[in-house]
């Protein structure tokens, strides 16, 4: 019975990747006509190349495309850097903070964390008005700092989960480097980070993957085309379809290669990812 579930779940999580893909496999012709196919009678890789840039208008609209065209290659650079930087920032400032709250004594310590764990439970949507104003305020609009301005430094998750790990390592050998003359600051790059890679890599997968796929935040403040992430743009490219027919099959080709880069990082860091994940349920 377990399986049985266990195997339904599986399936219903993987269903929409498996109809995505199928759907870019398949002719923009033969898309209504094999509906209820669950594979296409006719694959083809057209529409990659359509999306990729790899043909003209003529040969997109000849293929039952569009015609309208995506700088791929540019908007996944700039996902790339968005999703880099905030993941990167924002793994080193919650590390440090979480460091603070497990180790350091310092007045109201306790109450200011629990402020922070109150925090989990505020819906972003909450702080999207605020935050837009505070941004265009600073004339930060359609630029990489606003884009990444509310979500650079910390948040309350990330700073638990990495708290209640550094909770779990002995003082004892934190208190030996000190003794040692490392300081604070040495015994926490030194001793804790290394001990802590499993916990870092996962607060930086977890955050790569939720700025990879945001879309409200980077809809609202990077419209600019130098500025467009990869998720913004696939929007614009289904409403320069015209009439309403929208071109589905480009479409879904655009989003099977927007997910590509994530699949990379969860093979190479998917073991990090499940043993950190199996030494917070030992522990």
């Amino acid at each position: 019975m377990a399986w049985a579930i266990l195997i339904a779940a599986v399936v219903v999580t993987v269903f929409p990747f498996y109809w995505m893909v199928r759907t870019a496999l398949t002719p923009a012709g033969d898309l209504f006509a094999d509906s209820h196919a669950l594979w296409p009678h006719h694959p083809t890789l057209i529409n990659f190349e359509r999306v990729l840039g790899m043909t003209s208008s003529e040969q997109n609209r000849a293929a039952g495309g569009s015609g309208a065209q995506i700088n791929f290659l540019w908007y996944t650079l700039n996902s790339i850097i968005y999703s880099g930087v905030i993941a990167i920032a924002q793994t080193f400032f919650c590390a440090m903070a979480g460091y603070a709250f497990a180790r350091l004594r310092f007045p109201y310590r306790d109450a200011i964390f629990g402020v922070l764990v109150a925090a989990l439970m505020v819906p972003p949507i909450f702080t999207l008005l605020p935050n837009f104003t505070m941004v265009k305020n600073l004339g930060l609009m359609n630029t990489f700092a606003g884009l990444v301005a509310p979500s650079v430094l910390m948040t309350p998750f990330a700073v638990f989960f990495l708290r209640q790990f550094f909770l779990s390592i002995p003082r004892e050998v934190e208190e030996a480097a000190v003794l040692d003359g490392v300081g604070r600051w040495g015994a926490f790059w030194r001793i804790i980070v290394p001990m802590s890679r499993g916990p870092l890599i996962t607060i930086g997968l977890t955050t790569t993957v939720w700025a990879w796929k945001d879309y409200l935040w980077p809809l609202l403040v990077g419209r600019g085309e130098h500025t467009r992430v990869l998720t913004v743009a696939l929007g614009v490219f289904l409403q320069q379809s015209p009439n309403t027919q929208p071109d589905w099959t480009g479409l879904m080709a655009g989003s099977t290669l927007s997910v590509l880069p994530v699949l990379v990082l969860l093979v190479l860091l998917g073991k990090r990812l499940v043993q950190s994940l199996n030494f917070s349920g030992i522990k």
